[in-house]
């Protein structure tokens, strides 16, 4: 430590610690400089520890200078800082690559729902055949949804179905004016039969409602409904129609069809459609034709008939010039059938990772021939 000094010896201090801030090339041989000279133990803090052994006038006058001494170094070294950092910068640039981008996001796919699907198959294998879709309203009226179907008031049949019945339309009479949620989409068919000259060949898809709930059934449930109004309409036609249905449906050339006679007030003759399974050694069922020595199981999946010449007449259709075939189906049925889905509940649960196992790719659209 300098015990006396001269101010000669401020400027030659100068000169050298300017020379080795110049000499520093990269910032941590500059905060070295910095440390032995502005540090707690650097020169320029030893020179200002002797200022107090020295009389007033000197200590001031040395004082001074020493003040000036440390502001000028200091301000070289964040000089010489700003100087280093910047060709630090200039030196990365030139040679560092670096990838700024980002990995993607992983995104789920969406699914199709399995009711959704279904809809889509029918619709292709029908309208391979000819048939155009038909729309109508989920609140209908008692004169659409029973009485134009031959469910005259009082008639048994309406015990058939647990009805939601809603409050009266003030703004109608009669019939008309009694509201509710349609518990089948035949109220479709009337309402094309009343605005559409025969021939007619439609398929309706949509909601219904019925007071129900339990492992098979649900309050709302999809229903397909088919119509085919002409005038050499038979059974035939009905027969050979649903039987190349079922079969493109399932994807089963063989598959067995059976019509048994059955009863409903829209149609005469009606019949019960059954398709054939075996049952497997696990409990669970197999669609087609059983193998020779095996039993031949049916299983029903939809009703059909002749279109009832009370429901052509309620619509404006002469019955003695046209007739037709009529037929529907749950939508839930037929898919549960087709993909194995044990429970209808689960269609109206909205779990994703149910929709996950049973959905559908979305870019994988069913076969305008086969429908699959």
């Amino acid at each position: 430590m300098l015990k006396i000094w001269a101010m000669s010896d401020i400027q030659a201090l100068k000169t050298e610690i300017t020379d080795e801030i110049e000499a520093a090339t990269d910032l941590q041989k500059l905060e070295d400089v910095r440390v032995t000279v502005l540090g707690k133990k650097g020169r320029i803090t030893a020179l200002m520890k002797t200022l107090g052994k020295m009389d007033p006038e000197e200590r001031k006058t040395k004082g001074q200078a020493l003040n000036v001494l440390k502001d000028e170094i200091a301000l070289l070294i964040k000089t010489q800082e700003a100087a280093l950092k910047k060709q630090e910068m200039a030196e990365r640039l030139a040679t560092e690559t670096m990838d700024i981008s980002l990995p993607p996001r992983e995104e789920r796919k969406g699914r199709v729902h399995p009711i959704s699907q279904t809809i889509e198959e029918l619709v292709t294998i029908f309208a391979s055949m000819g048939f155009k879709v038909a729309e109508g309203p989920d609140i209908e009226d008692d004169w659409h949804n029973f009485t134009a179907l031959n469910f005259p008031p009082g008639h048994p049949a309406r015990e058939m179905q647990d009805t939601f019945f809603l409050p009266e339309d003030e703004r109608e009479e009669g019939e008309r004016a009694k509201k509710l949620l349609r518990t089948h989409t035949s109220s479709v068919q009337i309402r094309h039969m009343q605005e559409n000259q025969p021939p007619i060949k439609t398929i309706c898809f949509g909601r219904t409602y019925r007071s129900d709930y339990d492992m098979t059934h649900t309050p709302m449930f999809h229903q397909m409904e088919c119509l085919y109004i002409d005038k050499d309409v038979t059974m035939a036609h009905l027969k050979g129609c649903l039987t190349d249905f079922v079969r493109a449906f399932f994807g089963l050339d063989d598959l067995p069809v059976r019509f048994r006679p059955s009863f409903f007030p829209f149609v005469e003759p009606g019949a019960e459609v059954d398709i054939g399974y075996t049952k497997k050694a696990d409990g669970s069922i197999k669609l087609g034709k059983a193998p020779e020595g095996e039993e031949q199981k049916w299983m029903e999946i939809l009703g059909s008939g002749m279109v009832h010449p009370n429901v052509l007449k309620n619509c404006g259709i002469d019955p003695e010039e046209y007739q037709g075939f009529a037929f529907g189906t749950g939508i839930e049925r037929l898919a549960m059938l087709k993909y194995g889905i044990p429970d209808l509940r689960t269609f109206f649960e909205c779990d994703v990772r149910w929709l996950a196992h049973y959905g559908f790719d979305p870019l994988d659209r069913p076969n305008s021939a086969t429908g699959q």
